[in-house]
């Protein structure tokens, strides 16, 4: 496993953007799959965006694929989503996971091995 942080989030506007950084320890990042997935308040946990381990695949939820991109730089341990044009639908917590897979790039939340604390994503109408 590695250990994820998060962060970047805050207070918005509605068509606003924010960056959200995941910074990862260990050796061994470029072996794993990253995701971003987010859970407001009352709600499950739902899939945003997930990357590859070498950035070559990348899969959105319907809700962001338009408006959020998930990026890495394995060379710094760090994967970021950026996200543009908020709604305040996108209000929520963001979390950061990990699955240890140079082949799969899962989307749900039982897939990955490790997981942030969460930054939190708050955007006003």
């Amino acid at each position: 496993q590695v250990q994820l942080v998060e962060s970047g989030g805050g207070l918005v506007q509605a068509g606003g953007s924010l960056r959200l950084s995941c910074a990862a320890s260990g050796r061994t990042f470029s072996n794993y799959a990253m995701g971003w997935f987010r859970q407001a308040p009352g709600k499950e946990r739902e899939f945003v965006a997930v990357i590859s381990w070498n950035g070559g695949s990348t899969y959105y939820a319907d809700s962001v694929k338009v408006r959020f991109t998930i990026s890495r730089d394995n060379a710094k341990n760090t994967v970021y989503l950026q996200m543009n044009s908020l709604k305040p639908e996108d209000t929520a917590v963001y979390y950061c996971a990990a699955r240890l897979s140079r082949v799969l790039v899962p989307t749900t939340p039982t897939a990955f091995d490790s997981w942030g604390q969460g930054t939190q994503v708050t955007v006003s109408s």
